[in-house]
């Protein structure tokens, strides 16, 4: 990209970074530095603030790169991802939203926690919470990488690695000193941006096909080089079994995953009520809806108007459809349009990273402090503050968040954001269901059942083709490959049902109806809810 390209951006970038860390600033001074603050905002965001956030925390990089990119390269079956993650607020909304804000006060494990005995499950569960956490991570730390070398010309992979540690370090600042309100008022800011964004873009594609979306489509799939495959079902998931068998993966992962994710069920804790919580989400299913028919626009303009070979040669995995897709839209390369065009994408997905990264940490350091330290700690030695412990926690997920984002660098962010749904929908949501929904369920069904999805996961995407065996793998050298899926989670999901189910059927504790019943009464009428 140009000089002039360059500079706007960045200057662009520093506004945004400038403008968190006063937010951040601001915050730190008005707080008193309890848990409920650091953890839930002191639970004082309306229903429409909240929902801001929540759709600010969902619509990732992953939504604004990544799922543009693969509709770029495959057409129809890249949009399959929005379909996934759009249709996932359904299960949210229906079954977890309003019972999880009733039962718990700040993360998974104290839903699951309220039945059951309480040092295992919140192992279990704080373990799980912090790896689907550090996984969606990567994701945003690639899609930085993958942008910031876009900006300084695609050949350094120098400035990839310091955006990396760059936004890392940013992200350690926002939750260490701003805790929850600092991230829900930068997550709002930014779900602003990008929705104005996103929309400019998507205005001026459709002005430049006159509003006919047949020609856009038809364009499309000339400039893609598959002809009509591009605009039918199989030209990424239709090629062989195990393709068709990773579609069906990735659709359960997408549509189950959500409701498990650690960032997100956290945000129900920020309200008041469960009514509040059930009208975030209301308004988050709204602007996700919006955003995500129109990453469909985008993606089909880019493979439209820069050529899916020319957004394959800037980035193998897509990545950089859509500021490509900028420059073409403002006049093209050298032009005055192009280059503001350019430089405003740019900045509105640094500013999506920096804030989704935030409310990720923020939910990984908060399972750390709040699960794993009060459930390991010692009696009898000196005992450091929740919030001191999720301060540090925040320091040392970053650092491993940046350790594997340098690794990872050349993968897709959305298919990254795809394996993070599938270890939730794995580990998380069989716990959370059968502790909402099971009458009979035990502590040993809850540890066996995150256990149980958690484990084979990993397991399954260690022995599978993204990390080796393949010309795209993390490691091409190698091949240690036997699990012929790329997703996990046609697998792993059913496992952590089924291990829940036979770790409570086996378990010589009885079940505590008396919990049970307690814990429905609370979960459906919000009666001694927090």
């Amino acid at each position: 990209m140009s000089g002039n390209h360059q500079t706007l951006a960045l200057l662009l970038f520093s506004a945004f970074i400038a403008v968190t860390l006063a937010i951040t600033t601001w915050v730190s001074r008005n707080r008193h530095g309890s848990a409920e603050e650091f953890y839930a905002g002191g639970r004082l965001f309306s229903p429409m603030e909240n929902g801001f956030a929540i759709a600010g925390d969902y619509m990732s990089a992953a939504s604004f790169l990544g799922i543009s990119g693969l509709i770029a390269l495959f057409g129809y079956d890249g949009m399959l991802y929005s379909v996934g993650f759009l249709v996932a607020w359904l299960v949210v909304l229906l079954l977890v939203a309003e019972l999880v804000r009733n039962c718990g006060r700040f993360t998974l494990a104290d839903v699951v926690a309220a039945r059951m005995t309480e040092r295992p499950v919140r192992i279990a569960a704080g373990i799980s919470s912090v790896t689907v956490s550090v996984l969606y991570l990567v994701a945003q730390m690639v899609g930085a990488g993958s942008l910031v070398a876009l900006l300084l010309g695609g050949t350094s992979n120098a400035a990839r690695s310091w955006t990396v540690i760059g936004v890392g370090a940013l992200m350690v600042i926002y939750v260490s000193f701003g805790g929850m309100r600092a991230t829900t008022w930068i997550q709002i800011v930014k779900a602003v941006l990008l929705m104005m964004g996103a929309t400019v873009l998507t205005v001026l594609v459709l002005v430049h096909f006159h509003g006919n979306v047949n020609a856009l489509l038809t364009s499309a799939a000339e400039r893609s080089g598959h002809g009509l495959k591009f605009l039918s079902p199989g030209l990424k998931y239709g090629g062989s079994w195990t393709a068709r068998f990773d579609f069906i993966s990735l659709g359960l992962a997408l549509v189950l995953g959500t409701a498990g994710l650690p960032h997100i069920l956290s945000r129900f804790y920020t309200v008041p009520t469960a009514r509040a919580a059930r009208r975030s989400v209301v308004w988050s299913i709204g602007l996700i809806g919006s955003f995500y028919l129109m990453t469909i626009v985008l993606g089909f303009g880019a493979a439209a108007l820069v050529g899916s070979a020319d957004v394959r040669a800037s980035n193998p995995a897509g990545n950089t459809a859509v500021p490509l897709l900028a420059v073409v839209l403002g006049g093209g390369e050298g032009s005055a349009g192009g280059t503001i065009l350019f430089a405003v994408v740019a900045a509105v997905a640094f500013a999506t990273i920096l804030a989704v990264v935030a409310g990720i940490t923020l939910a990984s350091s908060a399972s750390v402090a709040h699960d794993l330290y009060a459930s390991l700690r010692r009696p009898g030695r000196k005992q450091h503050s929740e919030v001191t412990v999720a301060r540090v926690a925040a320091a040392g997920i970053g650092v491993a968040a940046i350790a594997l984002g340098l690794v990872a660098q050349d993968l897709n962010v959305a298919f990254l954001v795809a394996l993070a749904f599938a270890v939730a929908a794995s580990a998380n949501l069989p716990v959370l269901l059968y502790s909402l929904f099971w009458r009979n369920f035990t502590t040993r069904g809850a540890v066996w059942s995150v256990y149980g999805g958690l484990i084979p996961a990993l397991l399954l995407v260690l022995l599978s083709p993204v990390v080796s065996g393949s010309p795209t793998s993390l490691f091409p050298g190698v091949d240690f490959q036997f699990f012929p899926l790329e997703n996990p989670g046609l697998v792993s999901v059913p496992l952590g049902f089924l291990a829940g189910w036979i770790g409570t059927v086996t378990s010589p504790e009885p079940p505590d109806a008396a919990k049970h019943a307690e814990t429905e009464v609370r979960a459906l009428t919000g009666a001694g809810a927090v």
